[in-house]
């Protein structure tokens, strides 16, 4: 099926050469079948929702993706705010449906999520979203009827990239990503990119209101200067943390592994308040505004997490596993078994990231170690590197 910034909803949409809209292609598309974007500007002044009884399935889901190497962008901001009520605003994209695979959209400018997904099985992968009026991605219920049993699993969000996200209100909400106060099982981000957000890049807050959300992986991914946009736009209610792993001190046991946190205005990763058993493995951590590693209470995993010049030294409740890890404290980056990081075990350390075609981060020769690293098959098991692989 064929949807163009021009389409026509009387269009069948089952050709090129007769497009339909987008939104009307949602609902026309069957289970296994794609919704082909034509390249331009599809703008809206109000929410697109696929609903919830709107699904593929598993062995056919329905998926939203770009026409050969042509540019769809979605475009929201058009969309009224309310600042003295921001529950109001609108969504971009919601997900209330489940099993189905978007890919290679920009989405921009929302009055709150660019993207919200609440559907189960969904796969969200290589999207540009930026310069919305809150969070960019934010995965949560469906609706505050929803009974836990209906928050949303299983979803995955692979290479994607969100940026200069500001709430106008008071600036502490945008987040790059979010999946937090009504998360279900199985939640993965893998490979994603967040910056420049006015609050944090990652958000797994929980409240006591709504309880425990079910445990979120996070794997190969980045946050790095969060706390201001591009342009400069924060405010004093900016957090700016890299990866915030809880709220409210309610124990989730999270699994962070081989992520990077560099240049954010507080911390990189912070427990923040978590109380629980968040498992850290081959992370690292580079000149974050406060400390690198925030983790003052719990029973927190480590294994080969590298600490590179923070502005606080790090705090580390929790069980270093096999002396591995290499804390940055007292203003040096050591560990139990004595070994000591300085720029010479560093090819660089002056930024480079890129996203490669496929949206997957590419550091180049930032923070890789360079040979002859003490660092190098320092960690567990044998031969495993300290640090991001």
């Amino acid at each position: 099926m064929y949807a163009a910034p021009d389409g026509l909803d009387s269009n069948s949409g089952t050709s090129v050469s007769s497009p339909t809209s987008f939104t009307s292609a949602l609902t026309k598309v069957a289970a296994g079948g794609t919704i082909y974007l034509r390249g331009g500007t599809y703008a809206y002044s109000t929410q697109v929702t696929i609903d919830r009884t709107n699904s593929g399935t598993a062995s056919a889901k329905k998926t939203i993706a770009p026409y050969g190497s042509e540019k769809p962008v979605l475009d929201f901001s058009s969309q009224s705010y309310n600042a003295s009520d921001v529950s109001l605003n609108a969504r971009g994209l919601q997900i209330n449906g489940s099993y189905w695979y978007v890919k290679g959209l920009e989405v921009k400018g929302s009055a709150d999520n660019g993207v919200y997904v609440a559907g189960n099985n969904n796969r969200i992968e290589n999207l540009d979203i930026h310069n919305n009026r809150d969070t960019g991605l934010q995965i949560g219920r469906y609706a505050s009827s929803a009974p836990n049993s209906e928050w949303p699993a299983n979803n995955e969000i692979i290479n994607t990239y969100s940026h200069d996200n500001f709430d106008p209100d008071n600036g502490e909400d945008a987040d790059g990503f979010a999946a937090k106060l009504t998360v279900g099982p199985g939640n993965v981000f893998d490979g994603c990119i967040s910056a420049y957000n006015t609050d944090d890049g990652w958000d797994l807050y929980t409240k006591s209101e709504t309880g425990a959300i079910s445990p979120v992986t996070i794997r190969n991914s980045v946050a790095h200067h969060n706390g201001q946009t591009s342009t400069g736009s924060t405010t004093s209610n900016s957090d700016g943390n890299g990866f915030k792993l809880g709220g409210e001190k309610i124990a989730v046991n999270h699994i962070v592994t081989n992520s990077v946190a560099y240049l954010n205005k507080k911390h990189g990763f912070t427990y923040n308040s978590n109380p629980g058993s968040i498992v850290l493995t081959n992370n690292t951590s580079y000149s974050n505004g406060q400390s690198n590693f925030a983790f003052d209470a719990g029973t927190h995993q480590f294994t080969n997490n590298l600490s590179y010049k923070g502005s606080s030294s790090d705090k580390t409740s929790g069980t270093d596993v096999q002396n591995t890890n290499v804390w940055w404290k007292n203003n040096a980056s050591t560990n139990g078994k004595g070994l000591v990081a300085s720029d010479a075990d560093f090819v660089s350390l002056t930024p480079t990231l890129t996203r490669n075609a496929d949206g997957s981060p590419n550091f180049g020769n930032f923070l890789k170690l360079a040979p002859g690293s003490d660092l190098i098959g320092a960690g567990t098991p044998s031969g495993t590197n300290i640090g991001h692989q």
